[in-house]
């Protein structure tokens, strides 16, 4: 049978881009179809806008900072005008060259949702075009909690795109995206609370590290609340009382615009009531596989919607592929890239390539960062016996100008291989650090050879290749 392409990708972000460029490079004839803006998540919703918040939260802290080291600093107010125009010029920049790389690579680009309609055929703009293979990289979208109201709150991908910086915002969940937007709201000079329902935010990540990253938070200003989550809200009138919206009185769905504006009453598990310009809902993601044609093209997928594929991204149906976060799998820009990539080596140049989800590197961009790669001391001990080395300390810069907050450094090493199993940094830029021991730590490198390698003094990171006796064993 002959196919109009060889390959037809659904997903314009970072992974399918990537196999979509790559695949081209072999002689393939490519398609790619994107519904929204060329880049997924990451470069449109995610990754890029939100450290490019980042940096701009960060500069209260550091004019501070300077005054306490002899500068006459001042700030002023900061101009959410501005900066939202600018980063919404920068996002339209990157769009742009993600289209130039997509042309440049002769990968035919169709601009609208696509629909798989059997093994070898997709659907775009009511047009059927058939591939030997497809490649699925829609990606995820954050959910809201099945509530009354639900939709008056906001998601991540919302906050981007604020006509105005509120002046107080509730945000409800724990994870990092939660975490994340607490740190930059507040550093923007939002007031910020954070609900979380469970006992310590960041579940997942090691613990000492997590707690000490609360204390952190809620030192800057941040109320965080633990065991607590959000049970009504509703729109809120001049006496910051609730309101029926429309016809439905409080605690039915609502009928009002899904971008509400006006302040927001909540009601919390432990009875107190309060006023809020926003409410962000931070409280998990899902694979984008509604309406996409999977179950027609009897495509597996799990019960939270990820398509289900083997060690080589291919699905139940031989000729349909998926990467990414469709996938459930390491929900992470680079790790999607490189699953792009296996699958071209694979499928493409005939080479079967397994993508390593073992030992990845990640940070969340909180205020301090905290980068982590390997067990943490909760996983590790329940495999075998370990040796923790731990450090917290306040960091030269802090401590000259009277600082309080303390960084950490912890190694996790196996008493019987001596290897780093894994490594957890709470400090600011956390994240460049964690990259290089990422290197170390995947190659298995042992305490010993940290030890011999001689330490930058001085600095914070020396402790890695200092820490001589272990805080504790387990």
């Amino acid at each position: 049978m002959a196919f109009d392409y060889d390959l037809y990708v659904i997903g314009g972000g970072s992974g399918g881009v990537r196999a979509a460029r790559v695949a081209a490079a072999t002689g393939a004839k490519v398609a790619l179809a994107e519904e929204y803006r060329m880049g997924g998540t990451c470069v449109i919703r995610g990754c890029v806008p939100k450290k490019l918040m980042v940096f701009a939260s960060t500069y209260p802290g550091q004019v501070a900072e300077a005054q306490a080291y002899g500068w006459d600093a001042q700030i002023g107010d900061f101009n959410w005008d501005h900066f939202s125009g600018k980063l919404n010029a920068e996002l339209d920049r990157l769009e742009g060259v993600y289209r130039k790389l997509l042309g440049g690579s002769d990968v035919e680009i169709h601009d609208g949702r696509a629909v798989i309609k059997d093994p070898h055929t997709v659907t775009v703009n009511g047009i059927d075009y058939t591939a030997k293979h497809i490649l699925v990289a829609t990606g995820g979208h954050p959910v809201s909690p099945d509530m009354p109201n639900a939709h008056l709150g906001l998601s991540s991908n919302d906050i981007f795109k604020m006509d105005k910086l509120p002046k107080s915002v509730l945000i409800i969940g724990g994870g990092y995206i939660a975490c994340e937007f607490a740190c930059i709201l507040h550093g923007l000079g939002v007031k910020v609370t954070q609900y979380y329902r469970g006992a310590q935010i960041l579940r997942g990540f090691d613990d000492e590290a997590r707690g000490l990253l609360a204390e952190s938070m809620t030192h800057r200003g941040i109320d965080l609340h633990l065991g607590t989550n959000i049970v009504e809200m509703a729109p809120a009138d001049a006496d910051h009382s609730p309101v029926p919206v429309g016809d439905d009185a409080v605690g039915k769905q609502s009928s009002a615009p899904t971008h509400y504006t006006g302040p927001i009453w909540v009601k919390s598990t432990n009875g107190a009531e309060e006023t809020f310009d926003h409410v962000v809902f931070a409280t998990g993601r899902a694979p984008n596989t509604d309406g996409l044609g999977l179950e027609a093209a009897g495509v597996k997928t799990d019960r939270r919607g990820a398509i289900v594929v083997d060690d080589y991204s291919q699905t139940n149906i031989p000729s349909i592929y998926a990467i990414g976060d469709v996938t459930g799998r390491v929900e992470l820009t680079p790790v999607a890239i490189r699953e792009g990539m296996a699958f071209v080596e694979t499928v493409f140049n005939g080479n079967p390539t397994k993508v390593d989800h073992d030992l990845i590197p990640s940070a969340v961009f909180t205020q301090p960062e905290l980068g982590t790669v390997g067990l943490t001391e909760e996983q590790a001990r329940e495999i075998e016996p370990i040796d923790v080395y731990c450090t917290s300390f306040k960091p030269m810069q802090q401590a000259f100008a009277g600082g309080e907050e303390r960084v950490l450094m912890k190694l996790i090493v196996s008493q019987e291989t001596r290897k780093v199993l894994g490594c957890h940094i709470v400090a600011d830029h956390a994240g460049e650090l964690i990259q290089m021991v990422g290197i170390a730590v995947k190659n298995g490198l042992t305490k010993e050879q940290f030890d011999a390698t001689c330490a930058v003094h001085p600095t914070m990171s020396e402790e890695l290749v200092t820490m001589k006796t272990p805080m504790r064993s387990a």
